[in-house]
Formats: structure tokens, C-alpha cells, sequence
């Protein structure tokens, strides 16, 4: 059987996890923490990284940050995960779901002014797959309404938007480090912050309410509690699985490139015959093969091809259930105007295996079986 995912795995981690143990040093904020928060914070240009527990986390130190409050609303795509929209919900706002691209499966900016209200308070694109939403229109819609925007970059290390780093572009970004992700902690995410003026802040709300951080750079002499927060904190030993991704996070992500590539290649002929859809990557995205994946001709077709997959050894998998639909949507939030495309097209998407260490003759195979699949009956 071939695995839809594998996590990642770099050969320097148990090493690194070893040393945390030996050391005595497993808790937040470890050597190896403060590594993969410089790393990042280098690798993107944001003014401050901070690792965290997950990107769930990380999005509501966001809401926190911007200061979201009952009554409130933000703008979202339904087509995203629960995590996008519970930051919210649990600050007692309401997400407002607008319609999706048909082409990216990304938040369509030309709808999101209509949304807006005298109760919104920010916009969150979520940048699906890795490939970027269209961030030039929504800055600019974002800063003549008065805005925050906070990016959910769960899938988007290592792309980019016309040469800016996905999540650093808005005031604030969140990226996941769980095990479905291109680099992996197990459970984990980061909170990228654009501007100088809320690193203060968020490093009081990540520990717990306290001045902690300004203590350990010996700022004051004792930390009290400030403010209000969380324990937003991973294990050290967490960071450290990750920093030895890190260290070979171009070759990891070139290797998930030409997979990408291989299967468009394999499956370009049943796009150009109409047979079913590829992913698209406007111009000025540079993406970061986070997932591959097909559009069929509807849910019953999608379906089959499912299954005839599993039948020859290949999991595929469908992806997000459109919030609007599900009861805590329905109850929380509302959709605001037509759904033309969010529901159907997310009826007719399934993803195939990606992961680093999927050997490209697996993706020939791969390929082989979904051309298979459509000339079936001719």
C-alpha cells in the first residue's frame, strides 16, 4: 500500500532529541526552540518568529493579538480547516465565509469587499495548498477598511508571493508543524509577526500572561503576571525533530517539487483530454508542492476513483467538509452570498500521496492507475 502520508523524518533528530534529554533541558524555549525560531525568522524576513504549541495556537494568539472581540466579525473561506475559524469563534466573533476561486481553492478577493461590515475586523486568507491568494488586493481592500490580517500559512512554508514569504505579508502568520505538513514536530506550529510594535505582546500572551521572556534576556530582574495568555510553549525536544528538518529544508522541499512536477507530467494528458482538473499556480506563486491533487468530474466520480485507487494499493484521500455546512459553522458563523463554487468543487477534489521519501516510480504508478481509471468503458 502506498501511504497518502509519511511524516518527515531527518536523520539528525534523534541526536538532537538526545541531547535535549541529556542535558536536561525538554521544556519550551529550549536551545532548540530559539534554533528553529531564528531559523524561520531568517528564512522569511518576519520581524519575529515564535514556535508554538500548533498553528491552532498560533492562530488564536493572532485573534488575541488583534484584539478580537464579541460581536465581532472576520472574513475566512468555508473551505479551510475548523482551527481557521475556532480562533475566532472562541473570542466570541463570528466568521463570515465568503466564496472560493474555482482555480487555487483559495479565498476570492473580488468578494471579500462585500462582506464587509462596520462590525469586521479582519481577513484571513488561508493559502491553500501552498500557493498564495491574491494578498496585493486583499492588503489593499485590508488597509482602506481599517483591517488586521492574519495569514493562515498552514501549508505554506517555503512559498511565496511576488518574492514576500507566505505569512508575512499580513500582520500576522501561522504555520503547522503537524505530522501532515512539509516539516514536522509532531504537533506544533509557528506564529510569524510582522511588525515590531506586537513582539512585546505576544511573547507576554505565549507565557502565560507573565514577562517571562524579558526576564530570561535579563531585562527586569523577577517576572510577574502582566497580562492575560496561555502556556503556548512545545517541548524543546519537540524543536529539536524539527531543526534537522530545517537544516535540510531546501532539499526537502525540491525533492516534494519534482513530485509535484512528476505527476503533473504523468496526468497532464487527462487534463488537456477534459478528463479531470490539475492544480493551478498563478503567476507571481512560488509554491511548495504541499499536496497534489485532482479535480474530478463530481462527487460520485470522485468517489470511484477513490476507491478504484485503494483497490490497487494507492490511498487517496478527500479534503475539507465547507464549514458553512457543518453544525458548528451553521451555528457560529454564516455564509455571505452565493456559494457557487466552495461546496462543489470541494466535492470534486482528492488529493494523492506526497510526502518526502515518495519514490517517483510510486508516482509513475500512480499516475498509471488514475489514466487507468478514465479509460475505463472507452
Amino acid at each position: 500500500m502506498i501511504n497518502f502520508n509519511v511524516p518527515p523524518y531527518a536523520e539528525k533528530a534523534m541526536g538532537y532529541i538526545q541531547e535535549c534529554v541529556k542535558n536536561q533541558k525538554i521544556c519550551g524555549d529550549g536551545p532548540y526552540t530559539k534554533k528553529c525560531n531564528e531559523w524561520l525568522e531568517q528564512k522569511t524576513g518576519t520581524a519575529k518568529c515564535l514556535l508554538t504549541t500548533s498553528c491552532t495556537h498560533a492562530t488564536e494568539m493572532a485573534a488575541l493579538l488583534s484584539d478580537i472581540k464579541p460581536g465581532d466579525e472576520v472574513i475566512m473561506p468555508a473551505y479551510t480547516f475548523v482551527s481557521t475559524a475556532d480562533a475566532f469563534v472562541l473570542r466570541g466573533a463570528t466568521p463570515v465565509f465568503v466564496d472560493i476561486r474555482p482555480d487555487t481553492m483559495n479565498l476570492d478577493e473580488k468578494l471579500i469587499e462585500a462582506a464587509i461590515t462596520e462590525k469586521t475586523r479582519a481577513i484571513v486568507p488561508v493559502h491553500y495548498a501552498g500557493v498564495a491568494c491574491e494578498m496585493d488586493t486583499i492588503m489593499d481592500i485590508a488597509a482602506r477598511h481599517n483591517l488586521v490580517v492574519i495569514e493562515d500559512a498552514a501549508q505554506g512554508i517555503m512559498s511565496s508571493y511576488k518574492g514576500k514569504a507566505l505569512g508575512t505579508i499580513g500582520d500576522f502568520g501561522c504555520f503547522s508543524f503537524h505530522e501532515t505538513k512539509n516539516y514536522s514536530m509532531g504537533e506544533g506550529g509557528a506564529l510569524l509577526i510582522r511588525d515590531q510594535k506586537n513582539v512585546e505582546n505576544a511573547e507576554i500572551i505565549r507565557e502565560k500572561g507573565t514577562n517571562r521572556s524579558k526576564f530570561y534576556r535579563g531585562q527586569i530582574d523577577k517576572y510577574t503576571w502582566v497580562n492575560y495568555g496561555s502556556s503556548y510553549l512545545p517541548s524543546d525536544m519537540n524543536a529539536a525533530y524539527l531543526y534537522a528538518q530545517l537544516e535540510i529544508a531546501d532539499e526537502i522541499n525540491q525533492a516534494r517539487l519534482k513530485l509535484w512536477d512528476r505527476y503533473y507530467e504523468g496526468l497532464r494528458t487527462l487534463k488537456e483530454a477534459g478528463k479531470l482538473e490539475l492544480p493551478v499556480v498563478p503567476e507571481g506563486c512560488a509554491h511548495n508542492a504541499h499536496m497534489f491533487f485532482v479535480k474530478a468530474a463530481d462527487v460520485k466520480e470522485r468517489t470511484e476513483l477513490i476507491a478504484f485507487l485503494k483497490e490497487n494499493g494507492i490511498m487517496s484521500v478527500f479534503h475539507y467538509i465547507p464549514l458553512h455546512t457543518a453544525p458548528a459553522g451553521q451555528k457560529f458563523g454564516r455564509f455571505h452570498g452565493e456559494d457557487r463554487y466552495t461546496t462543489k468543487e470541494s466535492e470534486r477534489l482528492a488529493r494523492l500521496p506526497m510526502y518526502y521519501g515518495l519514490q517517483e516510480e510510486q508516482v509513475d504508478y500512480i499516475c498509471d492507475k488514475v489514466r487507468e481509471f478514465y479509460s475505463r468503458g472507452q
